[in-house]
């Protein structure tokens, strides 16, 4: 069904007659329990089959056939609902990606219909385990549709080889007794009336619930805006069920309460806030587990924290239900993620990155410890969006807060790397999100470095809060003494400068000129630190992607954008090399680079850029003027 060309007022009475047809199931399935309740399931009040009672064989799955599925809808004890198997979708996951196509029975899933949450729902035929609930067909489907991902296809994720784990399990992908498709497994896409394009297009992967805790509004929409595309957009609500002390060590105790159905989470932020998503277990053994039936990152091998996780309540909805969910105890880690599901390794210790922030302002004094994925895709979007929110979780934060961020990033095999920006209230971004993306670029040109070797060991930020604008202008600039002057003189500077909503105030500088400038003309540029470093480290296509050692000369030469700088631009070669730049060159040193220019880390300019001089600017100074001087023949006058 499609709302194109509704006005407003016509789509909210859709959605209150699609919301009332979604209620009308429960109506009848509690007034008729005995035909349609959870009770007439067969061992209702039992647990989930264990994973060693075998698998159903993919060639055997038929219209008509009836089995149970288990998943959590309050609390942490899967719960029972009757399944009906429709058939089977052949390739509608992907070349020799099968998907089984069933009908959810009872009071509970026709009331929810499809759950984002529900994805890993173990799927029994008698006692020998069908496969997972995974996929679910269009949003307002009037009975709950849902695609299984059969077990085969999850056991080859089981059986990929893990460094230090003995495998409890480690038989062939293929469980005993199954037939191939050769030996008749009848395509269900011709008797269902679908066809296979049309089931692959219609059929997507069941959301997995992302729980954001702790995070403010802007902060989860900054992350959505960062994530689009990866299937992590859908945030809903939850909570981290202990204290915000997390403990990462596995717990034995925690491990020995899951069962096949229970909720299992997969953790890409933990500590003081916590960003977690949220799947339903399909296969366990003592060693591992198998869960989702589908992808969550897309990631192939990962390193993340596995963590028990308690419903809090089912949430139903015409558009999307969904789980709300609190985070528990630490079992494990996750060590794949691929497209038949997710497998999670028991008693293992995930690798993390910690992340320490420490907030200081007039009145607020904070410190937020957290450890972040470790993974190329994400791993810069979350310190981004930790970073944001603890700027936006202060009472003293207003719309004139500015900020002043100092610390580093700690590296494996390298230096620690200096982190050094400030963040003014500005006309185009909120000084929380223009800091936040400062360091976060910083960060992003480190980690994602190709040439990088070894982990990040810490990320370490110290934030002063300051509770004022304090945007600074460059006005105007000018000489005080002559235009015309002698190499080896010392000159003055003034610059006018105007703080944010505040009396202009003049800054001078005094410079001496180098004796070994010839007669001619040479400019003055007086600037801010982003002006100076642009000028310095000028633009330019690399002929290969910037390596570590360049990346790291560039965050140390990083000027400071509270000051205002004054420098020298004369008509000598300068070159950039490996992010450190060289001024005036020789001629033929300036040769002798051009040679090699193409196959190494280098650029070269025609004009030089020298730091003469430099004076506080009282704040987050902006804009630039050149000024022209004359360098006369002869000795200096001072």
């Amino acid at each position: 069904m499609k709302e194109t060309g509704f006005r407003p007022v016509a789509r909210m009475f859709l959605g209150l007659a699609l919301a009332a047809l979604a209620a009308a199931p429960l109506v009848r399935a509690q007034d008729g329990a005995n035909a349609h309740g959870v009770g007439q399931i067969p061992g209702a009040e039992a647990s989930p089959p264990p994973s060693t009672g075998g698998f159903f064989p993919l060639s055997q799955v038929h219209r008509g056939l009836e089995g149970t599925a288990w998943t959590v809808f309050e609390g942490m004890k899967p719960e029972p609902m009757q399944v009906e198997i429709l058939g089977v979708l052949r390739g509608a996951r992907g070349p020799g990606q099968d998907l089984i196509l069933a009908r959810l029975e009872g009071a509970k899933p026709e009331y929810t219909g499809v759950v984002e949450g529900m994805s890993g729902s173990p799927v029994y035929i008698g006692n020998k385990l069908l496969g997972s609930l995974s996929y679910r067909i269009g949003v307002f489907s009037k009975e709950p549709i849902a695609g299984i991902t059969p077990i085969e296809q999850m056991l080859e994720v089981r059986n990929l080889p893990v460094d230090n784990l003995e495998m409890a399990l480690a038989g062939p992908v293929t469980p005993k007794g199954t037939q191939t498709d050769a030996e008749g497994a009848t395509s269900a896409a011709s008797t269902l009336g679908v066809g296979e394009a049309d089931a692959a297009m219609n059929f997507r992967p069941m959301e997995t619930p992302l729980v954001m805790t702790g995070f403010a509004p802007q902060a989860i929409e900054f992350w959505q805006k960062e994530v689009r595309g990866t299937g992590l957009e859908s945030v809903t609500a939850g909570g981290i069920g202990g204290a915000s002390d997390y403990d990462a060590k596995p717990s034995a105790a925690a491990a020995a309460s899951l069962e096949p159905g229970s909720a299992i989470s997969m953790q890409l932020v933990r500590g003081d806030v916590d960003i977690s998503a949220t799947c339903t277990i399909t296969y366990i053994d003592p060693k591992q587990l198998l869960a989702c039936g589908h992808p969550v990152l897309q990631a192939g091998e990962v390193s993340l924290p596995m963590t028990t996780a308690d419903v809090v309540t089912t949430l139903a909805s015409p558009l999307e239900a969904f789980k709300i969910i609190n985070t528990g105890a630490t079992v494990g880690a996750f060590t794949e993620d691929r497209e038949s599901g997710i497998r999670g390794v028991m008693g293992a210790s995930a690798h993390m990155i910690p992340m320490h922030i420490t907030m200081d302002g007039p009145e607020d004094h904070r410190k937020l410890n957290v450890e972040i994925l470790d993974l190329p895709s994400l791993t810069s979007q979350a310190m981004m969006v930790v970073l944001f929110d603890s700027l936006l979780q202060a009472n003293s934060s207003t719309a004139s807060t500015s900020y002043h961020l100092t610390g580093n990033v700690a590296l494996q095999q390298y230096p620690a790397v200096p982190l050094d920006f400030w963040a003014s209230p500005g006309e185009v971004l909120p000084a929380p999100l223009e800091l936040a993306l400062q360091a976060g670029q910083r960060f992003a040109a480190l980690y994602t470095n190709g040439a990088r070797q070894g982990t990040v060991r810490s990320i370490d930020l110290q934030v002063q809060e300051v509770p004022r604008r304090l945007g600074v202008t460059l006005e105007s600039a000018r000489l005080i003494s002559s235009d015309i002057v002698h190499a080896g003189d010392t000159i003055e500077v003034e610059a006018t400068l105007r703080p944010w909503q505040q009396p202009e105030r003049n800054v001078r500088i005094a410079i001496r000129l180098p004796d070994r400038l010839a007669e001619g003309n040479i400019r003055l540029l007086v600037s801010d630190a982003e002006t100076l470093d642009r000028t310095l480290n000028q633009p330019h296509i690399p002929a290969r992607p910037a390596s570590m050692e360049t990346v790291l000369e560039q965050a140390r030469h990083q000027h400071e954008a509270d000051r205002i700088y004054v420098s020298l631009l004369v008509p000598d070669a300068q070159a950039d090399v490996n992010g450190d730049t060289l001024s005036s060159l020789p001629l033929s040193v300036a040769n002798a680079l051009e040679a090699v220019r193409s196959s190494e880390e280098i650029n070269l300019n025609g004009e030089s850029a020298e730091v003469a001089g430099d004076a506080p600017a009282g704040g987050v100074l902006s804009g630039f003027q050149v000024l022209n001087v004359r360098i006369d023949p002869g000795g200096g006058l001072n």
